[in-house]
């Protein structure tokens, strides 16, 4: 065994001398073990995840969502954090995420790594875009071609991934396919429909929720709200006007029909939504 992953809603509760580790106020957690290290005189850095890792002790810090139960008994979305951790032997600490069997599980290399801080934008200093269903959101259209995105958000990508496809034995792994844009200044990620010999268009967008332009739907605003009033309202919508309810892949709420999901993204000890908006023909995965 090299490492071991605890949840932090259904794992064990594990301490480390005196300090409880999961299912924690992340920020508290962070505390407790930063002034446990200069007990110790032993280094504390800053993990992809903006979390505390601590080589020393085999210990790499993460948070997960929090979740309850909604009065009918329903499982449903929290506001809050809760502390996860990654926990490692000696030979995996000066880079647990980087390390194989690590990598394997949980590949990270692609992820904006954070600082440790997760500023939030104030709802009037956000700019206000007008979204058509399965059409396009702000100056954006499906179905445009990388460049297109680009010269309408007036902004180069600040950050770009995509993938080799795999190909045949003797073909090799053929030409590099673009699969997502990310535009720190508006604060959107494009993500592009393609293949193998098929140019990249633009199939879903996703307004940051920290960062991204505000986009309403019939009056309920979607993106840098408390995501358990988000999720209220859409419930209360389709209730209301008799329309189904749709569930993502990581508990994401939408409307039927839209190919819209409202997620939720980190800041500080709790989350902010944010939501994705996709083409008619897009499927996706989270």
């Amino acid at each position: 065994m090299a490492a071991v992953s605890v949840d932090a809603m259904d794992g064990p509760l594990v301490r480390l001398r005196g300090i409880d580790l999961i299912a924690r106020v992340p920020s508290e957690a962070r505390a407790d073990i930063l002034d446990l290290a200069r007990w110790d005189g032993t280094s504390v850095r800053v993990n992809w995840s903006g979390d505390p890792e601590v080589p020393a002790w085999g210990v790499s810090m993460g948070t997960a969502q929090e979740w309850g139960k909604s009065p009918e008994g329903y499982a449903q979305r929290l506001d809050t954090l809760i502390s996860n951790a990654l926990l490692v032997g000696p030979e995996l600490a000066q880079d647990p995420f980087g390390s194989e069997p690590v990598l394997r599980w949980r590949d990270v290399r692609d992820r904006q790594p954070n600082p440790g801080a997760w500023p939030v934008k104030p709802e009037h200093e956000r700019d206000r875009w007008g979204w058509t269903p399965l059409k396009g959101v702000g100056p954006l259209r499906f179905g445009m071609r990388p460049r297109e995105v680009a010269a309408a958000l007036g902004e180069e990508p600040t950050a770009r991934h995509g993938r080799y496809p795999f190909g045949t034995s003797w073909d090799g792994p053929g030409q590099w396919i673009l699969e997502e844009d990310r535009f720190d200044g508006v604060g959107v990620t494009a993500s592009y429909a393609s293949g193998r010999n098929r140019p990249p268009t633009l199939g879903a967008l996703t307004l940051h929720g920290r960062t991204g332009p505000q986009v309403e739907f019939e009056g309920i605003r979607l993106i840098g709200m408390t995501v358990s009033a988000v999720d209220t309202a859409l419930i209360r919508h389709v209730e209301e006007k008799d329309q189904g309810l749709v569930l993502g892949c990581g508990g994401e709420l939408g409307v039927d029909g839209l190919n819209m999901y409202v997620r939720a993204t980190r800041a500080g000890d709790t989350v902010v939504s944010e939501a994705r908006f996709c083409q008619a023909e897009w499927e996706d995965h989270g």
